[in-house]
């Protein structure tokens, strides 16, 4: 099952599965990287022992802060290598764009966001609480979310608002669909 999900998101970021994309995506991609650890340190195996410190160090060192607990669909796209902030009670769907400086978090201990399939959030967005985001929706750069984004919607600003049901899901690509 882990490698299917490494298989995801490496389709994510190259379009394809094979060995020579996978060795230039991980030395030179922090996002793709950063996932491969992520998916082995999530493992309920053997390897996630091993691979947890590996993973512990690549979260220190690229910035990104996304639990191994964090429920994380397949085809995870992390632009540009972080920094990040992923509450641990976060759902993530499938094919899901996470873009630098974005923060999705809850306070006191409530769960926080559920965001659906296909969905791109732009840098420097900060989803605050249980809030849901549904399939195919464009979170906007800074925006500020608060408030449950429908599907298809593309929503901007600070706080977020719906500025169109035009265009859904555009700004993911190479969409994993063997799921």
């Amino acid at each position: 099952m882990t490698l299917k999900y490494i298989k995801s998101d490496l389709y994510r970021y190259t379009g394809n599965l094979g060995f020579k994309s996978f060795l230039k995506t991980y030395l030179f991609n922090r996002g793709f990287n950063f996932s491969f650890w992520l998916r082995l340190a999530s493992a309920k195996s053997f390897w996630a022992k091993l691979a947890y410190p590996i993973y512990y160090y690549k979260k220190k060192q690229y910035g990104i802060d996304i639990h191994t607990t964090t429920q994380i669909g397949y085809g995870l796209f992390i632009g540009h290598g972080g920094p990040l902030v992923v509450n641990p009670t976060t759902v993530l769907g499938n094919n899901v764009n996470l873009s630098q400086f974005t923060t999705i978090g809850a306070n006191g201990g409530r769960q926080a966001a559920e965001i659906g399939d296909n969905v791109y959030i732009g840098p420097n967005v900060c989803i605050i609480e249980h809030v849901k985001i549904g399939n195919n929706a464009t979170i906007g750069a800074g925006s500020v979310v608060t408030k449950d984004i429908p599907e298809n919607a593309t929503a901007v600003g600070n706080y977020a608002k719906v500025i169109s049901m035009n265009n859904p899901g555009h700004a993911v690509n190479r969409r994993w669909t063997d799921l």
